[in-house]
């Protein structure tokens, strides 16, 4: 695609009204969670594209946004990629789809942010405790898969084109 790309107030402000009744698991509105991973890829060092990805990163999955919608809006190919690639599709299994993060550049740091927001433990103790209980596992288990282990995230999470994350 060439020419105007939407900038990140558009696609912030897209991402908000996508999901504006929405709530996450502890009723609150969900663009709560979306500016938190977007600001966890901004201060990871993600650039533009990482960013406007993380807004959208739950929009096709939460059926917020149609899929044709991601097709033909106008932003690079990258971010359409790395919108897919955190998409988890019905049934699929955590290998597959952790392989298809791990195989699209710039999605591993989306996801990372993503992760880190589910997990907070501000968030999680709000839940019930066998709800916080199963997130808990599903969200290490998913880390683990992405090499997102302990401290240290695997180099290819890092952006290149940015040296605060070298």
């Amino acid at each position: 695609m060439t020419g105007h790309h939407l900038s990140l107030a558009e696609v912030e402000a897209i991402a908000r009204e996508a999901h504006a009744l929405q709530t996450d698991k502890a009723g609150r509105p969900y663009a709560e969670h979306l500016a938190a991973v977007a600001e966890g890829v901004r201060v990871r060092g993600g650039d533009d594209g990482q960013i406007a990805a993380a807004w959208l990163h739950d929009a096709i999955e939460d059926d917020a946004l149609p899929v044709e919608w991601l097709a033909a809006a106008a932003l690079p190919q990258a971010v359409k990629d790395m919108v897919l690639a955190v998409t988890k599709r019905p049934g699929e299994a955590l290998s597959s789809y952790t392989a298809r993060i791990l195989a699209t550049p710039g999605a591993l740091l989306v996801k990372e942010a993503d992760l880190a927001h589910n997990a907070d433990p501000g968030r999680l103790a709000v839940l019930e405790a066998a709800t916080r209980t199963r997130l808990t596992a599903k969200y290490a288990q998913v880390r683990a898969l992405l090499g997102l282990v302990g401290d240290v995230s695997p180099p290819d999470r890092k952006n290149p084109a940015n040296p605060e994350t070298r």
